[in-house]
């Protein structure tokens, strides 16, 4: 007697959508942004060839304990994330997840990264992946109904992961550190302001304190995003002036920093979704772009 194999069709469906909400979990498009921060500093901060099997063992425990983080990101937020559109979806509002689930899942992968970090790659390493984690969820996550001093807070845990990839390779936390480090916060406030006009109604009804919200104008978010723009282009132009980068890397970063405060002035004379996404889009192009160019250069030399 012969099974078809269409009735195997509804176990293999369950099984992928568990796995993709398990992915979900993680916030795989922030996820994939911190693993490429982390890269870039190992990159950077490392001398002579590329341990790649460290870096590995570093992406990985960074993978884990930013899962364990965003994880419970949205165990603490069920109510808000239903309330919006772009967060309804994912497993826990949607009701494909329970909250123990969620809160398991959360804490195992974030115990599990910050332990592999110890033992294959350093304590350091380790105890900045811990920080992050502890930021992100026990500051920045509850800051977001209070107060919109959660959009700073939120930049320290998203920038914290170039240090976990410079000390990863035994990098001491000096003064290219901390470029690298100032260059990933100042971009996360552009970033930022534009979508939280752009989304500014549902975070409204949500209950988040975003700038837009608070100042429905989006003046003080327009301020903000210009000069944060404004002070990166001379922050990005440092690391040709610390040595690991060259005079190719000054013309693309200036470039780079031009075009994105160009779109956040636009934004700040002319506050609509247009001025907005052309910001958004900006800051999306901008950091991978800056921060591969530093890590090609950096491995040519």
């Amino acid at each position: 007697m012969s099974i078809s194999t269409s009735s195997y069709a509804p176990v293999r469906s369950a099984v992928w959508q568990r796995a993709a909400d398990y992915l979900a979990l993680s916030k795989p498009k922030i996820m994939l942004m911190e693993l490429v921060t982390v890269a870039v500093a190992a990159v950077v901060a490392g001398s002579g060839a590329l341990d790649f099997g460290l870096l590995a063992h570093t992406l990985l425990g960074t993978f884990l304990v930013a899962a364990g983080a965003s994880a419970w990101n949205q165990w603490l937020e069920p109510r808000s994330d239903a309330l919006m559109s772009r967060t309804a979806d994912r497993p826990l509002p949607a009701g494909r997840m329970t909250s123990r689930e969620v809160a398991l899942f959360g804490a195992a992968a974030a115990l599990t990264g910050v332990a592999y970090l110890a033992v294959f790659v350093n304590p350091p390493t380790a105890a900045i992946g811990a920080l992050t984690w502890v930021i992100y969820v026990g500051v920045y996550t509850p800051l977001k109904s209070r107060s919109t001093a959660n959009t700073a807070v939120g930049a320290v845990s998203g920038a914290l992961p170039i240090l976990m990839g410079w000390t990863a390779v035994g990098g001491s936390l000096d003064l290219g550190a901390a470029t690298l480090f100032t260059i990933v916060f100042l971009w996360q406030f552009p970033h930022v302001m534009a979508v939280a006009w752009i989304y500014r109604r549902e975070y409204g009804a949500a209950g988040l304190k975003m700038l837009p919200v608070v100042d429905p104008a989006g003046r003080r978010a327009g301020v903000q995003a210009v000069a944060t723009a404004t002070v990166l282009v001379p922050v990005s132009l440092l690391p040709t002036w610390l040595g690991f980068a060259g005079p190719t890397y000054l013309v693309w970063a200036l470039a780079l920093g031009s075009w994105q405060l160009y779109c956040a002035v636009a934004f700040r004379l002319r506050r609509n979704d247009r001025t907005a996404r052309a910001l958004f889009r900006a800051t999306l192009i901008y950091l991978p772009a800056l921060l591969s160019w530093l890590a090609a250069g950096r491995l040519q030399s």
